[in-house]
């Protein structure tokens, strides 16, 4: 189950907030029984980016074994 706080990936793009698949963000609150999410995105400076709402088959925890990758923002 995903809660607040928890650290997701995104599973789909975003172009209309420039960002992709892969995306890691930051669970600010869970809706219902996890039926959507509000994430907040930022950049590795601590900038936020976006805060979006996001059905859960748009997320998906983190997994063992994952490596971040940093990349510059592509804003729509």
């Amino acid at each position: 189950m995903i809660s607040e706080l928890d650290t997701i990936v995104l599973t789909a793009d975003l172009p209309e907030h420039g960002l992709r698949r892969g995306d890691m963000g930051t669970v600010v609150l869970v809706h219902g029984e996890g039926e959507g999410y509000e994430v907040e995105f930022t950049a590795l400076d601590g900038e936020t980016l976006a805060v979006v709402s996001l059905g859960a088959a748009q997320l998906r925890l983190t997994a063992h074994g994952e490596i971040a990758h940093a990349r510059a923002l592509q804003t729509a």
